[in-house]
């Protein structure tokens, strides 16, 4: 009886750790562990196209130039490249110390009072509905109807009525939070249209900064 027992307190043994091995590898094989942490690597970060970064590295020298001269932000610079289509990142967080990308993200572009506005179009009159190209000082934020918003005071002649037109830098749900591309996004009245996550990074960089931030929209 007790060979019996013994015999069959192995088999046992035996199944159960059996189990249990194949039930911790198939956890571990789908990316979730046992506390609820994903363990699969995640995907690496779309590149930058080598035109934008050429574009960036154009504009750096000429906004540090800017920047020194008018007390604004000299480590930072936020860049938008209106060349890129909007499914893909084409905001970005420049570091002109380090002369590299921080971070980058979705932005929407004016559709100029259309249903949808095929291509770029570029206004600077009120009422137009269109992305204004240029310079921007970033203001003081404020809780707008979409939520938190910064002001945005045009410093160029191609968005001198930025201001008066409520363009501002503000967030929205249709944006969103990685890249869609071959898709496009959605399209703003004009106000450079962030996904809500982007805007809370952005938000860490200009509440943090000490003087204006300057954000520079591209063609």
């Amino acid at each position: 009886m007790k060979r019996i027992f013994l015999f069959v307190s192995i088999v046992l043994l035996v199944f159960i750790s059996g189990s249990g091995a194949w039930y911790i590898s198939r956890l571990y094989n789908t990316g979730i562990n046992k506390i609820g942490i994903n363990t699969t690597p995640p995907a690496a970060a779309p590149a930058i196209g080598q035109s934008t970064i050429s574009k960036l590295s154009l504009h750096v020298p000429e906004a540090m130039r800017f920047a020194e001269k008018n007390h604004f932000n000299t480590e930072l610079c936020f860049f938008v490249d209106m060349s890129v289509e909007s499914g893909k990142s084409r905001f970005f967080v420049y570091d002109m110390k380090k002369k590299q990308v921080r971070i980058k993200g979705l932005v929407a572009h004016g559709r100029c009072n259309k249903d949808w506005l095929s291509g770029r179009k570029y206004g600077n009159v009120v009422g137009c509905g269109c992305t204004s190209l240029g310079r921007y000082k970033i203001g003081n934020p404020y809780k707008g109807r979409f939520g938190l918003a910064y002001k945005l005071y045009g410093l160029d002649s191609t968005n001198s009525h930025a201001y008066s037109r409520f363009v501002v830098l503000h967030a929205h749900a249709c944006v969103p939070e990685q890249e869609v591309d071959p898709s496009p996004i959605c399209q703003s009245d004009g106000c450079p249209t962030v996904s809500p996550g982007f805007l809370q990074q952005l938000a860490g960089a200009i509440d943090s900064s000490r003087r204006p931030v300057l954000l520079w929209i591209l063609p």
